[in-house]
């Protein structure tokens, strides 16, 4: 019989076995980078094609070999003009050679096992960004796509106006230091010390993509300070970044002391990659094995207290997010008339005020859902992670017998129809305010394509799904409700339609498929409808055609300002609005491929310069739905 020491000194050789033969590279396991954004609908590249062996061969050697001595890396392959792959690298403008060496070649390995197979890719760790692509990127100001997080600790409800108000000002000149830091490195630091406004010393940090000019790097760091206000207000830390351009700050000081000038020598390049670390590492194997036993006892020893917190972790989410029901009754005065705001086909939707004072929305759930409670509470639990500036943000929910209610943030100025189909609210939107919507509602949805943990297609994007806040910022809403409700769904296909016609890509209505492209087709008929103030099925025109049947016969004809809502056709930007009306006919394209994807949408509003292909005609068929019986 074996003994329970015999038992554990045999699981400790085999553990220790394997995980000499792992590869080196795993032995030690690095911090999980911060954010990332995989681009799949710009091209995949298969296991043995040209473009992976030149990525393969770019990020293991020649990016590294490349660098401008200050923590900069730009290269492309050289091998087949039309697979040629290009690179950048970025490391904090603070960070030492060999630390900016490792965490790029920590990257590579994440990178790729992130977005496998996707041609066009972006990483970011803590202290450096890698980014490839199927284009030149050098030179090129990236205005999207944008992450950011925030720490968990709020500013005093006291301090808080002057607080941000110090932060500003600290971020605007670490902008102007950094923006005009020249061609080798772009970065500022410094702090605002704590003073009779603020109780607590501010830190910051600015950087850019030394390949910009100073122009270019301006403009990128006042667009995401922009974005502060709505992601980190009132927060005690925040980081934001796109591809080009990065802030952070906080109140400890998370940079060092000493400058990029003083700790990255001029010249001096980081020749310390992941082969390199191997090396070093398998010689010395069996020599740590003492320190890696005696890690592993203590891991065997913590992992049932491991798993077991956990658990409680994912209980003590759930009550935090489960609301009474008897609290909600009295918060929407047992769900009264007087309170309903809408409905939908999921369920009604009513106003509410917690005995706080903290007004909510909530949404009633229609009854006929083959959803169990656990599903609900678990979908629930993951849809509440979602969190960006352009989604209503979920509260918690509510499960009481046949009651399912889902719990909102109360959003003040209602949805985007009762003021863009209102003869008289219509007026108080300007081009810049619907502007700002489309862009918004263009940033929410690359979240939801490709950066949240769901990987959620929307499938009923509608002007009444837009809610818009007190500054008439769009959040889209009912995000989720599609992954909540369409239990038939498999790998992008469903028996059950569930959407708004004349909103629903025709992939979709026809034949049940949708992909991240059909939310892209809503989308552009949402610009269309902003920009024309009138429904996508619109009798206002000739007999039996719709808003697209009537924006592509005026763009084919030259006569695109017909589209325009009168509103709009003085005093506003035409260049601009005419930008957007072929940015939304690109969306609405009967073939999927040609559609483009969410995030070049977003470059396509924010960059100008950017050139636009033409569209084709879009699908035209709302009449045939009608006539066979399928619409209404």
């Amino acid at each position: 019989m074996v003994s329970s020491s015999s038992h554990s000194l045999l699981s400790l050789i085999t553990l220790l076995i394997i995980t000499i033969n792992l590869n080196t590279q795993l032995i030690f396991a690095q911090p999980r980078y911060l954010s990332k954004f995989c681009f799949p609908n710009e091209g995949n590249y298969t296991t043995n094609s040209t473009y992976r062996t030149n990525l393969n061969s770019l990020l293991s050697t020649s990016l590294l070999s490349n660098g401008n001595g200050h923590g900069f890396y730009s290269s492309s392959s050289s091998q087949n003009d039309v697979e040629r792959v290009y690179a950048i690298g970025l490391c904090r403008g603070d960070i030492n050679p060999d630390a900016c060496g490792s965490c790029l070649s920590n990257s590579t390995i994440s990178i790729a096992q992130a977005c496998p197979n996707q041609k066009v890719a972006v990483l970011w760790r803590d202290v450096c960004m890698l980014r490839y692509s199927n284009r030149s990127i050098r030179g090129f100001m990236e205005a999207g796509p944008i992450f950011y997080t925030t720490s968990s600790g709020n500013v005093s409800s006291s301090d808080v106006g002057g607080f941000n108000r110090q932060l500003m000002t600290l971020l605007e000149r670490l902008r102007g230091e950094a923006a005009a830091g020249g061609d080798l490195v772009k970065f500022a630091v410094g702090n605002v010390s704590k003073n009779n406004v603020i109780s607590q010393t501010i830190y910051g940090l600015a950087q850019c993509t030394p390949d910009l000019t100073e122009s270019d790097c301006n403009n990128c760091l006042v667009s995401i300070a922009g974005d502060i206000p709505q992601c980190c207000y009132g927060k005690l830390g925040g980081r934001l970044g796109t591809p080009s351009c990065s802030l952070r700050f906080d109140v400890y000081k998370f940079f060092n002391d000493t400058t990029a000038d003083t700790t990255i020598t001029r010249g001096k390049k980081s020749t310390m990659s992941a082969r390199t670390v191997i090396l070093i590492v398998v010689p010395s194997v069996f020599g740590m094995v003492l320190t890696i036993s005696t890690w592993i006892h203590a891991m065997l020893r913590e992992t049932g207290e491991e798993v077991l917190g956990e658990e409680a972790d994912e209980i003590r989410s759930a009550e935090a997010l489960q609301f009474d029901f008897a609290s909600i009754r009295v918060a929407t005065n047992n769900f009264s008339e007087e309170n309903k705001l809408g409905w939908g086909g999921f369920g009604d939707v009513y106003r509410g005020t917690l005995l706080n004072g903290e007004d909510i929305a909530v949404k009633r759930l229609s009854t006929d859902s083959a959803l169990g409670d656990l599903e609900f509470k678990n979908e629930v639990l993951l849809v509440a992670r979602l969190q960006h500036r352009n989604l209503v943000r979920l509260l918690g929910f509510c499960l009481e017998g046949n009651e399912r209610l889902l719990v909102y943030e109360f959003v003040p100025n209602a949805s985007l129809d009762q003021f863009i189909f209102d003869p008289i609210k219509c007026a108080n939107l300007d081009w810049e305010s619907r502007y700002k919507i489309i862009v918004g509602i263009g940033r929410g949805l690359p979240y939801l394509h490709e950066d949240s943990c769901l990987r959620i297609i929307h499938c009923d994007l509608k002007v009444s799904n837009i809610l818009l806040d007190a500054e008439m910022n769009a959040k889209i809403s009912d995000f989720g409700m599609t992954k909540l409700f369409m239990l038939d769904q498999r790998q992008g296909e469903t028996n059950r339609v569930v959407g708004t016609y004349g909103y629903m890509a025709p992939e979709y209505v026809m034949r049940g498929y949708f992909y991240d492209k059909s939310d892209v087709y809503c989308f552009g008929v949402l610009v269309l409808e902003i920009i024309s103030g009138q429904k996508i099925c619109s009798s206002r025109h000739e007999e039996n055609e719709d808003l697209l049947s009537y924006a592509w016969k005026n763009w084919k004809e030259g006569t695109a300002s017909n589209i325009i809502d009168p509103t709009l056709r003085t005093g506003s930007r035409s260049d601009e609005i005419m930008r957007c009306i072929q940015i939304g006919l690109l969306c609405v394209q009967q073939t999927i491929a040609e559609r483009p994807t969410m995030a070049s949408v977003i470059l396509m509003l924010t960059s100008s310069s950017l050139s636009l292909p033409e569209p084709s005609q879009p699908p035209l068929f709302m009449i045939e739905l009608e006539m066979s019986g399928v619409v209404g």
